[in-house]
């Protein structure tokens, strides 16, 4: 045994067979149900010649057949990789051949994007196809015929009889982020169980010490009920899934999202835990339920936000609607895992990342390495060490600038600006690469956004810095409004000053219809910037002198 991904199910499994793990609609999978369909898409993948280490990529929204294909390639010890489904050919080719995967399992849906991009990726030698009620021709020109996902099952044996793992086994995760082309950060599947998989304790980072321990909890309470509404290509989706199965807990997922559908979701499985990634579905998500009528959702206990800003603003309509729940802001990323979190409550700031309460390994650093001091003012680097990655992979220049050694200890430093307060929380400022340079100021995308969206015409945004004559740089808002309205610069900035100084106020505004995000609910920065080139400014003031 050892702490790998699939032992930490396969002690549920053994415990709790007949709870109910997986539930969509009416079809549900039971823990029995799962080791015996996972096992035999895992031992169907290693008749497809996958071997330890070897890549296997995932091309899925979020259903059961995902999950089962997540815990099959686990057990057969290989590396999943997860694909956006959003991707177009090109970008499909990049991470084919990146990985170096040499099984894709991936819904019918897409068999035309895979099959015109199959020959330039000549490492990936087999398919596994799930159906989605598509017609998509299964079939590509001069590559053998798919297997259709039902077939792998049916076809292969049901056992548990894999070799030992190693908590040494790899977990990948390919990340967009903000900037460039998708990276695979690299973990050892221990040191990622560790900050995000349950274990530590999240609120005093206790370590774990047995592997049996969330299993037997889980066996000797209630089930909890996890709705993980966001797609799986994101790290937080697939781990609060992964949390559900270590515990013994039902997960609920679905592959389409909207506002009105979660809350029916959520009213029809008794979802005690929601999983949002920010405002891009908080904010459709409390909207909705002016119209949720008469659905009960007295389950909901907690609702947890990561990986997105989750504006002040929408973080207090939801604790209105449900007073007697917990609301998290947590932070982290694919560099870190879990960094922190923060309870949220009611009359917090308006601006942008969240205040947490960091985890003993959680730091704010300078750029010569050391540590910042609580309560100094003083803006840093945050930074984490002990579980970290290995790396990224195939790419030995980026890891070196993420993956550093400061005074014999190693940190992963993602890119992120953070201040340490004199109580030792820790406030999220924003990434480095998207910061604007307004005069010399070093302005936060962030903070401006939570601070908008306090305005009530505006429903999304994302802040970007484009040229001025005088300051180098001013910060330009690309906003999404409600019902057509176009709120003036003046009326803008009064909302902003309000919780920021005012150089930090836009000074150029664009009114879209709908803001691009990624489907982690990720600001798209570059498409910002792109919207700020293609026309001129709906509205524009002279910068001032800074204030």
């Amino acid at each position: 045994m050892a702490y790998t991904i699939a032992d930490l199910i396969e002690h549920a499994v053994d415990l709790m067979p007949e709870r109910v793990a997986l539930e969509s609609g009416a079809t549900t999978r039971t823990y029995a149900d799962l080791e015996a369909r996972s096992n035999a898409l895992a031992h169907t993948l290693r008749g497809l010649g996958v071997q330890p280490g070897d890549r296997v990529g995932l091309y899925s929204r979020n259903t059961i057949e995902a999950v089962e294909a997540m815990v099959a390639i686990f057990k057969a010890r290989a590396v999943m990789v997860n694909v956006n489904y959003r991707y177009v050919e090109s970008e499909l080719e990049h991470i084919f051949t990146d990985s170096g995967m040499s099984v894709l399992i991936h819904e019918r849906q897409y068999c035309e994007r895979v099959c015109n991009t199959l020959p330039n990726a000549p490492d990936l030698r087999a398919r596994i196809v799930i159906d989605d009620d598509s017609d998509a021709d299964l079939r590509c020109a001069g590559d053998s015929d798919a297997i259709g996902f039902e077939d792998a099952i049916a076809g292969a044996p049901a056992e548990r009889d894999f070799e030992a793992r190693s908590s040494d086994d790899l977990y990948m995760l390919y990340t967009g982020g903000t900037t460039g082309k998708p990276k695979g950060v690299v973990w050892r599947q221990e040191d990622i169980w560790r900050v995000l998989g349950g274990g530590i304790d999240w609120f005093n980072s206790e370590p774990v010490t047995d592997e049996w321990k969330l299993a037997r909890d889980g066996a000797a309470g209630g089930q909890l009920v996890r709705f993980p509404i966001p797609p799986f290509i994101h790290g937080g989706s697939q781990w609060a899934i992964f949390q559900s199965l270590f515990a013994g807990g039902k997960a609920v997922v679905y592959p389409e999202f909207s506002g009105r559908a979660a809350w029916e979701a959520v009213a029809r499985h008794g979802v005690n835990v929601i999983f949002i990634t920010g405002d891009a579905m908080g904010r459709p998500m409390i909207e909705a339920l002016a119209d949720a009528g008469e659905l009960d959702l007295s389950s909901v206990v907690t609702v947890a936000s990561s990986a997105a800003l989750f504006s002040p603003s929408v973080k207090e309509q939801f604790l209105e609607r449900f007073p007697n729940a917990i609301v998290i802001d947590a932070i982290g990323s694919s560099e870190t895992g879990f960094g922190g979190l923060g309870v949220v409550a009611k009359g917090a700031p308006h601006t942008g990342g969240p205040r947490v309460k960091a985890d003993s390994e959680t730091h704010v650093l300078r750029a010569d390495g050391t540590r910042i001091e609580p309560g100094s003012g003083e803006i840093g680097m945050l930074a984490r060490t002990g579980h970290i990655p290995l790396r990224y992979h195939n790419d030995p220049e980026k890891s070196a600038k993420t993956f550093r050694e400061f005074g014999g200890v190693r940190y992963s430093l993602p890119g992120d600006f953070a201040q340490i307060e004199a109580d030792g929380t820790i406030t999220m400022l924003g990434r480095g690469s998207v910061s604007i340079n307004t005069g010399g100021e070093k302005v936060f995308p962030e903070e401006v956004e939570g601070a908008l969206k306090a305005h009530p015409d505006v429903f999304d945004t994302v802040v970007v810095g484009v040229p001025d004559e005088r300051w180098g740089q001013r910060v330009a808002a690309v906003i999404a409004t409600r019902d057509g309205a176009r709120p003036s610069l003046t009326d803008l900035g009064d909302v902003v000053r309000k919780e920021l100084a005012g150089y930090k106020c836009p000074r150029s505004v664009w009114f879209v219809d709908e803001i691009k995000r990624s489907p982690a609910g990720k600001p798209d920065y570059r498409w910002g910037v792109t919207v700020t080139q293609e026309r001129p400014a709906d509205e524009a003031q002279s910068a001032p002198g800074k204030s």
